[in-house]
């Protein structure tokens, strides 16, 4: 069965391109010229293929936002820009990054390889600590009860961004903005407090966590 692409171009000559490269290869594609609708559509593909210069919602707001409704989604984000800024803003969110101009079979191999990836990953759930991570059925189940593990939407969501950057210190900044879609604000005790309950809920002892670290002054990490 092949895997479904949603594909957002506003550009009709580059968009009607690359549709028809990606339609020959096999692939089913849903193409849009804007990300208002990217939300609804995506609901039955496996990877978004987004430029960063849309009309209205520009790609790094609607990939945030696919995020944010289909955790597991993979994002390749398509750009003009080269700064390493703009690269850095889509790699907080997005699985990769492609500069245009590039060649079809260039996007066809990136596509390939993040669909491929994600097949291998997602196949075998992953052991941390104390818990098995579904991570394609959107699971977490505790291995020495063998109870599921139930997180609200938010909750997990935070814990799957951490997750998926596992090892790496995650600024409050980056996970809020990953999580909420908006910009962190100095102060703000939400993620916080999220955190708090997803200890209740993950860690044996809350009071002195083993999976969920505080890294004092920078952010929080999944310990590898």
């Amino acid at each position: 069965m092949s895997a479904t692409l949603l594909y957002i171009e506003d550009d009709r000559e580059i968009g009607k391109w690359v549709n028809d490269f990606l339609k020959e290869k096999g692939y089913e594609v849903i193409w849009l010229t804007g990300g208002e609708k990217a939300v609804e559509s995506a609901s039955a593909c496996n990877l978004a293929i987004l430029d960063v210069m849309l009309p209205g919602l520009d790609g790094f707001t609607v990939g945030q936002r696919l995020k944010r409704a289909y955790p597991g989604m993979l994002v390749l984000m398509l750009s003009a820009r080269t700064s390493i800024d703009d690269k850095l803003e889509g790699l907080q969110f997005a699985d990769d990054y492609l500069t245009k101009p590039f060649h079809p079979d260039e996007l066809a191999a990136r596509v390939e390889v993040l669909l491929r990836r994600s097949a291998v990953y997602s196949a075998e759930p992953v052991n941390l600590k104390h818990l098995i991570v579904y991570e394609d059925e959107n699971r977490i189940v505790n291995r020495d009860t063998e109870e599921e593990i139930i997180l609200t939407g938010k909750q997990f969501q935070i814990f799957m961004y951490l997750f998926r950057h596992q090892g790496r210190v995650m600024t409050k900044e980056q996970i809020f903005e990953a999580v909420w879609g908006e910009p962190y604000i100095e102060g703000d005790k939400t993620l916080m407090v999220h955190i708090r309950y997803l200890r209740e809920k993950l860690e044996k002892n809350p009071a002195s966590p083993e999976i969920i670290e505080t890294v004092r002054g920078l952010g929080y990490r999944v310990k590898a």
